[in-house]
């Protein structure tokens, strides 16, 4: 079966670079996790189930993939994290450069510290939202500042971050959170009361940055470190089109599915996810 590359595989006029406003940008990148690897076969599987969906969104009313949807061929590097972060940065700056709205399916969640960082640097006063089971606030792991344990930490150096679905983290990382800014799914699962707290953290731009695990296993189980008590789909919809509404989200990723061939629902999530965040952005009235 031929590997399918091209996200919703779209006809060739929707998917054209010159006249797409969106570029998805796989980064199959897995050296620095510590558990269940697979996150590098992650972009391709997300890929591959987006075939499969609809285009039409019902919520909406819209077809999102006439704004123009590029897939960009996957990024190269496999071991260096030092290495991932300077190529996938450079390729993103460059699409926005091109007025590109850029979407980053990862692999390990280390492919968002390239992909902040080029977009805190090319728009003004951005905020980070993180919606996350692990706080991620390692200054290293393993030797390395670019682990996929330190993405916030690094995000935390450049711009205000705030940390949503909360649920697990060492003791060192619990002492360096900022309280107020940090919404532990203990306290939000089941009720929407926190929305507006939530978003009144954030600048007018905010980049998003989506690890699935995030989510609760019981709705996405394939994620190289799964924890119980996660978000809900349509809580998490709720969430997002509400920050779509109120805040300019300049770019966002989704990283860490670890695909199981005998289970898809997973890669079918994240495929409707990044579908319904764009139907968000672009075609909410």
């Amino acid at each position: 079966m031929k590997q399918q590359t091209n996200f919703g595989d779209l006809p060739q006029k929707y998917c054209a670079y010159n006249r797409a406003k969106i570029v998805v940008l796989p980064a199959p990148f897995d050296a620095t996790s510590t558990w269940l690897k697979g996150a590098d076969k992650g972009p391709a599987a997300i890929i591959e189930a987006s075939a499969n969906m609809e285009t039409y969104d019902i919520e909406t009313d819209s077809e999102v993939y006439k704004q123009g949807i590029f897939t960009d061929k996957p990024i190269k590097e496999k071991k260096s994290p030092e290495k991932m972060v300077a190529e996938l940065k450079a390729r993103t700056i460059k699409h926005i450069k091109n007025k590109k709205y850029v979407v980053t399916l990862g692999g390990e969640h280390s492919v968002s510290i390239a992909s902040l960082q080029a977009h805190i640097e090319s728009f003004k006063n951005v905020s980070v939202l993180q919606l996350d089971a692990h706080a991620d606030l390692r200054q290293a792991y393993h030797g390395s500042k670019n682990n996929h344990a330190c993405v916030m930490a690094r995000a935390r150096e450049i711009a205000p971050v705030v940390q949503v679905g909360i649920r697990s983290g060492a003791i060192e990382e619990a002492r360096l959170m900022k309280k107020d800014n940090v919404f532990l799914a203990q306290d939000i699962c089941g009720n929407n009361k926190w929305f507006d707290k939530c978003l009144k953290k954030l600048t007018k731009n905010v980049y998003l940055t989506i690890d699935l695990d995030a989510f609760d296993p019981a709705i996405l189980p394939s994620t190289g470190t799964p924890e119980p008590g996660g978000l809900g789909w349509y809580q998490t919809l709720s969430f997002l089109k509400k920050l779509m509404k109120q805040k300019n989200v300049v770019g966002f990723d989704v990283v860490e599915l670890c695909p199981n061939p005998k289970n898809r629902a997973s890669d079918f999530l994240a495929a409707k996810l990044v579908y319904k965040l764009l139907s968000y952005r672009f075609c909410l009235k």
